[in-house]
Order: structure tokens, then C-alpha cells, then sequence
């Protein structure tokens, strides 16, 4: 039997310069290929840090458990590893890099991530059905990365990026976070465009709102309440988390 595309086995972790609190307490997690899974959490539950312990962020420190990717154990991989095995993060807050237009970054990113190293000729080639199929103007692809992106041009980008990378595994930490409804919509039909090319591809979305799972409907979603998962299950779990609050599962934690 084939092992799982991604595992998350008792992860417990806590921010670097705060070796006393702990605030992942034993995160278990398993994604198959072609899976969306969703986990849902009010502030101050986790869901930063297990976002930024799957991003090897050194600010956050795992002090057990395993993090794996296709079987291998990834959980003490520098960033850069991570990135050129498969996994892929969206943030929440996108930084800008002046100087640095889209194209290029997405070239050397490719080049890391692949060892191709196409010349910006041909990655525009390449990029164009990805920018119309994404309705992004092709003039985006020269502009620097993120500088005086509207929330929604963030999150496209994201998702151009996640499509030329083709990663094994993609992490959505609060990729919904600002954004209004037709940027939501947007963001959404992208993740089904790259899931529609590459369907063994695994989501992992991280989120305090149901709305973003109203359009990509995951297989799973789990309840992230003071670092712990509380409950897993389908899509009824969001819609009482809609109608009930968060307040309902804190006495399961």
C-alpha cells in the first residue's frame, strides 16, 4: 500500500522565543492524493503556528511529533528543501520584493524547484495560457512582486505561482483573509483550474471562514480549538460552525 501524499503524526510546536508555551498539542493530519482538506479555527487556536511549523518558519519551533511528505520525513528540512520536494505555501499576507518582477521570480522559483532554467522568453510563453485561464492581465508578469498588489492581484499571483511550480501538496494559510467576493470567486476557480491539470495535487487550507469552502468543497474539514483538532468531518462541520460559532467545540478540546 502506497503511503499517504501527506501526514502531519502528533505534531506539537510552539513560537521559538517562547520555549513555555506550547501551543500545537498533538496535530494529526493525513491527505491523499487529490484531497482538499480544510481546518477551521477561531484566533489564537493554532493556526498560524502549524502554518508556519509546515513552512520550517524558524520563528516556530516543533518540539514533537513528525511532519511527512510521500513517506519521507521532512520535519527538520530547511524551507528551500521543502520547496523543491513538493510543498507549496500561499500566505496570508504575501510579501512584496521591489526590483523583482513576477517573471523573474517565477523563473528562478522554477529553476529551484525543477532545475529548469528557462529563459524569460520562453517562461512568458509558458505563463500566458496560465495568466488568461487565471484572468490576469499579461502586463501583470512585469510588474515587481506584490508591490501595490490589490489583495486580490496577491492572491491570484499565488495562484499562478502554485500553477507553474506544480507542487505535490499546497498549504492556503487564510489565502481568503481581505478579500471581497469576486476575489474570492476568483481564487477559488484558480485552485480548480490547477486542480483540474494536475488532480493528485493535495490542499491543505487553513481558514476562519466557511465562505472560501462554499466553492472548493474539501473532502475533510477539521476543527482547530487551542492547538488541538476537535472534530473532523464533511461539510456539515462548517456549516454548524456557521450557525453555531466556535463556542460549541471549545468543551471538546
Amino acid at each position: 500500500m502506497s503511503a499517504p501524499l501527506f501526514e502531519i503524526r502528533d505534531l506539537h510546536a510552539r513560537v521559538a522565543d517562547a520555549p513555555d508555551e506550547t501551543i500545537l498539542h498533538g496535530i494529526d493530519l493525513t491527505v491523499q492524493p487529490g484531497e482538499i482538506h480544510a481546518i477551521m479555527g477561531p484566533n489564537g487556536s493554532g493556526k498560524s503556528t502549524l502554518a508556519n511549523s509546515l513552512l520550517a518558519n524558524p520563528d516556530y519551533e516543533v518540539t514533537g511529533g513528525k511532519i511527512l511528505l510521500r513517506g519521507d520525513d521532512i520535519t527538520d528540512w530547511d524551507v528551500d528543501v521543502r520547496g523543491k520536494a513538493g510543498m507549496f505555501l500561499a500566505f496570508q499576507y504575501p510579501q512584496s520584493i521591489p526590483g523583482v518582477s513576477v517573471i523573474n521570480f517565477l523563473r528562478q522559483a522554477l529553476s529551484a524547484r525543477k532545475g529548469i532554467d528557462l529563459s524569460v522568453l520562453e517562461l512568458r510563453l509558458s505563463i500566458m495560457e496560465w495568466m488568461e485561464r487565471l484572468d490576469m492581465d499579461p502586463s501583470f508578469a512585469d510588474r515587481y512582486l506584490n508591490e501595490g498588489f490589490s489583495g486580490g492581484e496577491k492572491k491570484r499571483n499565488e495562484i499562478l505561482q502554485m500553477a507553474i511550480l506544480e507542487p505535490e501538496i499546497a498549504i492556503l494559510d487564510e489565502t481568503d483573509s481581505g478579500l471581497d467576493i469576486d476575489a474570492l470567486q476568483i481564487v477559488a476557480k484558480g485552485v480548480h483550474e490547477v486542480r483540474e491539470d494536475r488532480p493528485d495535487l493535495g490542499v491543505v487550507l487553513i481558514t476562519h471562514y466557511q465562505r472560501l469552502l462554499d466553492h472548493l468543497k474539501p473532502d475533510v474539514v477539521h476543527v482547530l480549538v487551542d492547538g488541538r483538532i476537535v472534530a473532523s468531518g464533511g461539510m456539515e462541520l462548517a456549516e454548524q460552525l456557521e450557525a453555531e460559532g466556535y463556542e460549541s467545540f471549545r468543551g471538546e478540546s
